[in-house]
């Protein structure tokens, strides 16, 4: 019981053993600092993604509405928007296009697979589409502080992650639609029989999920510097790697977001190590997609574990 519910941690602190002994520059100030801020971009996310895996859906259009937002508020800054109104506009934006997942899925009945992959699809030429396949930069340098500067010693990234972890926390630990959202994963028919709204937190965290890849977008644009159409792309496999990692179950019902923080943080330890220890990209693809089986598969065995558990004492 130990192993299952603190393994992720001691996954973690392997991994960083493993890399500082590999590699000299693992352990300093200055690259711990250069993995907080990267994970900061999938950590935002992972808290949406949280919320979509527990009522037992997925959204993969959140590489693609990241890609969207970016390439949208740049180009806004460079028509002379304030970089306040291009971020706010880019906000609303990126929370209807998360509205349009909920509708879909909740009023077309369309399977949540589906139609974020049709969405992840269309999106992503969206974004093509809005920067004529080119990157969009030249805005103003204020608005670099966002994704490169620092509070004291602390990237401002790794800042606005933590405020969304917080929120994401009290969301679903301490209000009523958390326990709504744990519930329709639970047993979406059990919900919707005691009166909860499903299509309402459906479209509650898929709207969230929008939103956080919109700000997360934001994060990306203003540490690069420019919009890239194809900024964000391939995200949405490690923002469900770190949440599965972080014992979300994509069944649903089961998860809590504060490891979800440590299955982010094992996804950014191991890109970084990997590239400091020089490995093909192929090969790192490799090993991500495995990771992915891994937590995947051994949340199942944890869940047939549990069911055959339940029929035992019945």
């Amino acid at each position: 019981a130990l192993v299952s519910r603190y393994g992720i941690v001691i996954v973690l602190i392997a991994l960083v053993v493993f890399f500082s002994i590999m590699s000299p520059a693992f352990l300093t100030a200055d690259n711990i600092f250069n993995i907080l801020r990267q994970v900061a971009i999938v950590g935002i996310v992972a808290v949406g993604m949280t919320m979509v895996l527990l009522t037992g859906g997925i959204d993969l259009s959140v590489g693609s509405i990241i890609g969207v937002a970016g390439v949208l508020a740049a180009t806004l800054m460079l028509q002379g928007v304030h970089p306040v109104w291009a971020s706010l506009i880019t906000l609303a934006v990126s929370t209807l296009l998360g509205a349009l997942n909920g509708f879909f899925i909740n009023t077309l009945k369309i399977p949540a697979l589906i139609t974020t992959l049709g969405t992840m699809t269309a999106l992503r030429g969206v974004a093509y589409l809005l920067s004529d396949g080119l990157p969009v930069f030249g805005f103003s340098d204020s608005f670099k502080v966002i994704g490169q500067g620092y509070l004291w010693i602390i990237p401002i990234p790794v800042i606005i992650m933590a405020v969304v972890f917080i929120a994401g926390y009290f969301l679903l630990e301490k209000t009523v639609y958390g326990r709504y959202i744990y519930g329709v994963g639970g047993n979406e028919e059990a919900s919707r029989l005691s009166g909860i709204s499903v299509q309402k937190v459906k479209y509650l965290v898929y709207t969230t999920c929008g939103a956080l890849s919109g700000l997360a977008g934001l994060v990306l644009l203003s540490r690069v510097n420019s919009g890239q159409p194809k900024a964000g792309q391939g995200y949405e496999m490690d923002i469900i790697t770190a949440v599965v990692l972080g014992g979300v179950s994509i069944f649903g019902g089961e998860g809590k977001i504060n490891f979800v923080i440590i299955g982010v943080l094992i996804m950014g330890v191991l890109s970084n190590g990997m590239i400091l220890l020089n490995i093909n990209e192929y090969v790192q693809w490799v090993v991500k997609g495995l990771v992915l089986l891994l937590a995947v598969g051994f949340d199942r065995y944890m869940l047939s574990k549990k069911t055959a558990g339940a029929k035992a004492s019945v």
